[in-house]
């Protein structure tokens, strides 16, 4: 694809996403989940959650809840799930090697802002899980034409690289994408299950 990020570029296959296989994958994504959540709980204190515009964490549910829309706070490197406008979760994130501002083009490193949808998922992404995220968006196709410039694409909320290139404290610590939302596995995992095809995806400063 003309103009996609390379640390993004999923080998699909014949089948983009092959729903009977996802299907199969979801008890282990589910054991993993539970495992995760018991070992790294969220937290998130109110001050925090009003400075992303948000609701203070809901109460935990006897079982996995399920979000209707998700927000990242690129300043912060924090991505929230939201039911309702209550916060479920928060994660640390990792974003493009060039944190700073709005993408513009291919190659710029920049992860996008803007307002965007969650779209189809990857099991056998070059990481662990990707889901895309709808970049470009009409703005951001008019904005390239202006420029004569290729947007790029390919973004996606994903974990860690498969093959790591770098000690894992790195990805725990710095910037290391080409413009994508990177969580850790377990976290992947979790915001995996409790998001859901089509979801709204608002991408801040």
């Amino acid at each position: 694809m003309a103009g996609c990020e390379p640390c993004t570029v999923a080998a699909w296959g014949r089948d983009p996403y092959n729903h009977r296989m996802s299907y199969r994958f979801l008890p282990a994504l589910a054991l993993l989940a539970v495992t995760a959540a018991a070992a790294e709980p969220a937290t998130l204190t109110v001050a925090t959650a009003n400075q992303a515009g948000v609701a203070a964490l809901a109460p935990e549910p006897d079982e996995l809840p399920t979000a209707d829309r998700a927000i990242v706070r690129k300043s912060q490197r924090r991505l929230y799930l939201l039911n309702q406008g209550r916060v479920l979760r928060s994660y640390r994130v990792a974003l493009g090697l060039q944190p700073e501002g709005d993408k513009e083009r291919a190659g710029d490193f920049r992860t996008p802002e803007g307002s965007y949808r969650l779209t189809r998922r990857n099991t056998h992404s070059d990481y662990f899980l990707s889901i895309q995220v709808s970049y470009p968006n009409e703005a951001d196709l008019q904005r390239a034409r202006r420029n004569r410039w290729l947007p790029g694409g390919s973004i996606m909320v994903h974990g860690l690289p498969n093959t790591l290139r770098h000690a894992p404290d790195y990805y725990a610590t710095a910037d290391w994408t080409d413009g994508c939302i990177a969580l850790s596995n377990s976290d992947m995992v979790e915001f995996w299950l409790l998001s859901h095809d089509n979801m709204p995806i608002e991408i801040m400063p």
